[in-house]
């Protein structure tokens, strides 16, 4: 019990940080160790089963016994979310005229279902809003279980009794606090993800691609790091940069690893309650953060597809590279939630070019060889910027109301730190 509670009372980030070097130094030396890839599994299989029940238990709770305080916060974030996303792919193209890139393919990679245009993703899009709710969770598609449970929770905020409004409040709590048994186990679980990729892959995995990697990460940081902590500062009209770094550190360092933003949901849930945020808030945007804020995503798009239309010898002109800025921003919000989602969506984009789809799938393939460092600083950068800008339309309704902004941001109201 004594070391249980010692254990409890060490700081998750420092209980993260030492999974992570044993993990390293786990993978160096062995390269067979199942338990501890499994435990990685588990700990990735447990999130990604709680968080669509998670999410859709928060949402009917948060709306059948909220109010109308939602609606303007709600446009703020919608419109935070997507801006962030589009500028995202603006520093994309940027980058890639400034440093452009040419690829050395590798096999042709396959895959069962990829979108070959906006109208297929559009399409795509509404059909999962409209798919059945119980597979929706089942098979965690947050557009369709995002739908339902708004329409669920609106009836339930128009019909159902106080006591019945409670349950399902209970109902969310007890999911709540499943996902924080979880996440207290995270430190054994980022150890089996940790030790898993340096056994399979080595050292080497950070040589390899190397300019292209550098290109993709530099943009993804620039983003995170300048674009998003401008766009929070405009908002708020203060130093952003606590809130910045206190969701790369508490959001970012788990997404990291799980490389999934799905499955980081309950962790931001987790640190939107410490921000001192809105539950009726936080429950609606986070998840719908993880579905149509993809920074990530967006860089992702954009830099493989102009890398692959400079290997296939095509000229494009800065004018159609802004078109492409566009195309990537509608794509990373069809992108999936799951590890490497993003990259299914390169021939789309590549489609705009020209680009035959022979080529378009070895840049697919390309984007696996690379993904253990991009898919993962990618979906650190989606997932930290959707408890950022959360917060930031949080705390600019704050100003609004006269309250004082919370004390790591200068003000006087104190959250959990």
């Amino acid at each position: 019990m004594k070391i249980i509670e010692k254990y409890n009372n060490t700081s998750l980030i420092l209980r993260i940080l030492t999974g992570l070097v044993i993990g390293v130094v786990l993978g160096l030396l062995f390269k067979d160790l199942s338990v501890i890839t499994l435990m990685g599994d588990i700990f990735v299989g447990a999130l990604k089963a709680i968080a669509p029940v998670l999410v859709f238990l928060l949402v009917i709770s948060s709306l059948a016994r909220g109010n109308d305080k939602l609606d303007s916060r709600f446009g703020m974030v919608i419109s935070l979310y997507l801006a962030s996303t589009l500028l995202a792919s603006f520093v994309a193209v940027v980058g890639s005229f400034l440093f452009p890139q040419t690829l050395v393919l590798s096999e042709m990679a396959t895959a069962d279902t990829i979108p070959t245009g906006v109208g297929e993703v559009l399409s795509s899009l509404l059909l999962q809003m409209v798919s059945n709710p119980i597979g929706s969770i089942v098979e965690g598609r947050y557009i369709g279980i995002l739908l339902w449970a708004v329409i669920f929770g609106l009836a339930a905020k128009a019909l159902v009794s106080n006591e019945t409004k409670h349950m399902l409040d209970d109902l969310a709590k007890i999911a709540q606090q499943s996902v924080r048994w979880i996440i207290n186990l995270a430190p054994f679980g980022i150890m089996g993800i940790v030790y898993t990729n340096i056994s399979q892959h080595g050292v080497s995995i950070f040589v390899n691609y190397g300019k292209l990697l550098a290109l993709l990460v530099g943009c993804m940081l620039a983003v995170a790091l300048i674009v998003d902590p401008l766009l929070a500062a405009i908002v708020l009209k203060t130093n952003p940069y606590p809130l910045v770094f206190r969701c790369l550190r508490e959001s970012g360092i788990t997404a990291f690893f799980t490389r999934s933003s799905a499955a980081n949901i309950p962790v931001n849930m987790e640190l939107c309650n410490k921000l001192g945020m809105d539950e009726e808030m936080y429950a609606v945007s986070i998840p719908l953060g993880a579905t149509i804020n993809m920074d990530g995503a967006a860089i992702t798009i954009a830099v493989m597809s102009l890398a692959a239309a400079n290997t296939a010898g095509i000229k494009v002109s800065f004018a159609t590279a802004i078109v492409l800025a566009f195309i990537s921003t509608l794509a990373a919000c069809g992108a999936s939630g799951v590890a490497g989602g993003s990259l299914l969506l390169i021939p789309m984009a590549c489609s705009l070019f020209g680009v035959s789809q022979d080529i378009a799938i070895q840049v697919v393939g390309v984007g696996f060889i690379i993904g253990v460092i991009q898919d993962s600083v990618e979906t650190a950068l989606n997932s930290s910027g959707d408890v950022m800008f959360a917060a930031t339309a949080e705390y600019y309704q704050w100003k609004k109301e006269g309250k004082s902004l919370p004390t790591f941001l200068g003000g006087t109201t104190k959250v959990e730190i």
